[in-house]
């Protein structure tokens, strides 16, 4: 199938995962076969997500296992962002970390000691809020406890819901807004709307022409702005195209799937 006269416009494209490439790890309609037809018309690809649940190397497998060849480098993730971010401003700081085991340990491979299922864990120097499954009640108590005494409040994104098989669930967001309404304070975001997810991927993918593809306008769209890169947005569940009101600057192009804009 031959690509698209909007991806041949293009040298090489930034792609979110949750909701372009897959949702629930099923990919969407076409998606593995446009990925193969721009690496075939060498096209450079990374992906850059605000997913935090798991790890670079489970991504990287996760693609592998529905037919995406990608390597560890092609993946830019908001944990590893998370940690370079921790490791350059905070090390040797205390840490407590709502989030999934994965985001643990970037929290400590950046040099800070976790303090979860200690008694000291209120007092934290820093609070990390990051997408999980498997909140509790105390999370919160703990986090906003620590905040409350002068932690640093720090979240890997806003996204309010993320898109599942049996539709959205609670996202990053969701979480950290219980974290900020209790304590009246505004958390540092590391992921996208912030654009350094897209300027690690410039750096490995190397200079060219660059379209970023996601489905999200106050996420992805807001992050390629603040970048200064061309979007497009793709319809999923957990799109709001009521948020194009207004928003500057408009998608180079609107469309169903990621298969649709790149692929004829």
């Amino acid at each position: 199938m031959p690509l698209s006269p909007l991806a041949n416009r293009y040298e090489q494209f930034i792609l979110d995962l949750d909701g372009c490439v897959w949702v629930g790890g099923e990919p969407t309609p076409g998606a593995v076969e446009a990925l193969d037809e721009l690496r075939v018309a060498g096209k450079r690809l990374a992906f850059a997500t605000n997913n935090a649940y798991e790890s670079g190397e489970d991504l990287v497998a996760q693609l592998w296992k529905i037919g995406v060849r990608a390597s560890l480098g092609d993946v830019v993730t908001v944990g590893g962002a998370m940690q370079h971010l921790l490791a350059e401003t905070r090390p040797g700081r205390t840490a407590f970390v709502i989030g999934t085991q994965a985001m643990v340990r970037h929290v400590g491979d950046a040099g800070l000691k976790v303090l979860n299922a200690t008694d000291l864990a209120s007092r934290a120097e820093v609070v990390v809020v990051a997408g999980t499954t498997d909140l509790v009640y105390d999370d919160l108590r703990v986090a906003v406890q620590a905040v409350l005494r002068g932690a640093d409040l720090l979240g890997t994104a806003r996204d309010p819901t993320y898109p599942q098989p049996d539709g959205l669930w609670p996202g990053t967001g969701s979480l950290l807004a219980a974290v900020e309404y209790a304590t009246g304070r505004t958390a540092q975001i590391v992921g996208k709307p912030e654009p350094q997810l897209f300027h690690t991927a410039i750096d490995r993918m190397g200079d060219g022409r660059t379209l970023v593809v996601g489905d999200r306008v106050a996420s992805d769209l807001a992050a390629a702005a603040a970048a200064k890169l061309d979007a497009a947005l793709v319809q999923s569940d957990g799109s709001d195209y009521a948020e194009l009101d207004g928003f500057e600057p408009k998608p180079v192009a609107v469309g169903g799937t990621l298969a649709e804009l790149l692929v004829e």
